[in-house]
């Protein structure tokens, strides 16, 4: 370290700040297995969570997780334009709502857990300066002054000389200044921006190694790249540099958007003489928009925000199979051969991330959601229905509560064999699809059986109601149940099998199925729904055969 250089670390950071080699051995290298991945989320405070975040989160959680290693979350919130009051709350609430235990990283009541922290970033700007008073003493790094009026100016030089435009060579100007030129400006009362002293060359290419995308070479970075700004906060460049040493970081996955800056941060790492983590770039979750591809955008898509999912009533744990579905191919075959075992089961793997973004696709996502909620207790759906309708629904919260032992029956309906029933795929459609048991719900369907069978005559549908309400004994059991109900088809002149039907379509007025239909829609206002027998046994034959005779009497 040459004598000015001292110097010029002092004049730049009079105040005190932590020895460097102290830092180092407050935070040493973990103990873990070998192979232990020590990952994290890092996201920005905006107010606003991603499920891009969520999808990231989800990666990290289950790689650190299964390798018995370290996902911790850090909250990046040095930019304070963008900073939000109570944004904090929305990313841990979102990370617990999602089951995603961070075994490091802050709390909701100020402290932390974890010894490698603070884990947000402004309550660390003493640790980022004493790096940078470091390089400075190193001649890694030094002061600039420059005007945004003189870094405007040269931009326009660089565009009129048809240069890319950086901060870089004859461009950068306060590289070389002297002592007493810093100290000068200083005196002016000037702050200054403490800048990468870069020894890259754009024409060079690096090799890099990406455990998503493999190999590939990249430009090497000229520029002299800002560090720490005029306020004393790192740029995000330098705090992931000193954060994910500190916190002995192994692996760095993140969204694609972040490559281009991947040959600058291996370029940190190597002036700073420390080993770089490994780095995987994932795809992001996109969107299909006019036949084209785009990333979801949290200012054009409503279901970029987790909330969205939350206020559908899509259940949690459907969420992280789909988002699982569409990281790894593998997940799915795996998931189909293990239906009703958890996600923690599955061992994820790097290489098969894939590479190109996935689409939101919310027909997939329900397809997954209904697999999952087959999946659940009758008594874990009522829990989960309770809980979502306490925050969005407090109409159906009203309905759960108020009868439990009905929903109990409701949920249980074709859950006795190895084909669960697959018709929900998210919570807020219990109202639509279970509310006609309920009768404020069912008096204010509007539905019109002869639009459903327009084939089939009116006075065979009053008969149809008349016989069944005459012969109805849900105690006798289902087989005697369609026994009665294929002998009042028969004598309707229908089919009492759909083969018979179907071999002699003349001969009949139909098959048993639509006399089925009849009962089904005047009981459930559907044209679509569980076993009419078991929706009968749920209502009771009283209520069977009062809504029947309503039927007549309209």
């Amino acid at each position: 370290m040459n004598e000015d250089n001292l110097k010029l670390a002092e004049l730049l950071f009079p105040n005190p700040l932590p020895n460097t080699e102290e830092l180092e051995n407050k935070y040493p290298q973990r103990n873990l297995p070998e192979g232990a991945i020590v990952t994290r989320v890092a996201p920005s405070p905006t107010g606003f969570m991603h499920i891009g975040t969520v999808y990231t989160a989800l990666i990290c959680w289950k790689l650190a997780k299964q390798s018995s290693g370290i996902f911790f979350l850090r909250l990046e919130d040095t930019d304070k334009k963008r900073e939000v009051e109570g944004a904090n709350q929305l990313v841990i609430d979102g990370l617990e709502t999602f089951q995603l235990d961070y075994d490091e990283g802050p709390l909701l009541n100020g402290s932390q857990k974890g010894n490698y922290g603070p884990y947000i970033q402004s309550l660390r700007k003493d640790i980022y300066q004493a790096f940078a008073k470091k390089w400075v003493m190193e001649g890694k790094a030094y002061p600039c002054f420059a005007s945004p009026e003189e870094l405007e100016e040269m931009t326009n030089r660089q565009n009129q000389m048809k240069l890319r435009p950086g901060y870089y060579k004859e461009f950068a100007i306060w590289r070389n200044k002297s002592l007493e030129e810093v100290k000068e400006s200083l005196d002016k009362g000037l702050t200054p921006v403490i800048r990468f002293r870069n020894e890259g060359h754009s024409a060079k290419r690096i090799k890099v190694q990406d455990l998503v995308k493999g190999k590939s070479e990249l430009p090497e970075n000229d520029n002299d790249i800002v560090i720490l700004k005029s306020d004393g906060i790192p740029t995000y460049h330098f705090a992931h540099l000193i954060d994910d040493h500190l916190m002995r970081t192994t692996h760095v996955i993140r969204g694609d958007e972040w490559y281009s800056s991947l040959a600058l941060h291996l370029q940190l790492f190597k002036a700073a003489g420390w080993e770089a983590p490994k780095y995987a770039h994932i795809a992001p979750i996109q969107k299909l928009e006019n036949d084209s591809r785009r990333k979801l955008s949290k200012r054009k898509d409503p279901e970029a925000g987790i909330t969205y999912y939350f206020e559908e009533g899509f259940p949690i744990g459907g969420i992280l199979d789909y988002l699982l579905t569409i990281a790894d191919s593998n997940f799915e075959p795996w998931r189909r051969k293990n239906p009703s075992t958890s996600f923690n089961e599955y061992n994820l793997e790097i290489k098969h991330l894939g590479k190109s973004g996935a689409l939101l696709d919310f027909q997939k996502l329900n397809h997954v959601c209904t697999l999952f909620m087959s999946q659940l207790t009758v008594d874990q759906i009522y829990q989960f229905s309770l809980e979502w309708a306490n925050k969005y629904d407090l109409e159906l919260k009203d309905l759960l509560e108020k009868n439990k032992d009905l929903w109990i029956s409701i949920f249980s309906m074709e859950r006795d064999n190895l084909n669960q029933r697959k018709d929900l795929s998210k919570w807020s459609m219990l109202k639509s699809y279970y509310g006609f048991f309920f009768d404020p719900i069912y008096q204010n369907l509007e539905f019109n059986l002869e639009e459903f069978l327009p084939n089939v005559e009116k006075q065979v549908k009053i008969e149809a109601c008349q016989k069944l309400i005459k012969s109805l004994n849900l105690d006798l059991g289902k087989e005697v149940w369609l026994e009665n109900i294929k002998n009042i088809a028969e004598g309707l002149n229908f089919a009492r099998e759909v083969k018979d039907y179907k071999q002699e379509p003349d001969k009949y007025l139909g098959h048993f199925g639509e006399i089925t239909q009849i009962y089904r829609i005047i009981l459930t206002g559907r044209a679509q729904s569980p076993d009419l027998y078991e929706i009968m046994k749920v209502l009771g034959q009283e209520k069977v055969i009062e809504r029947l005779e309503k039927y007549l009497n309209s």
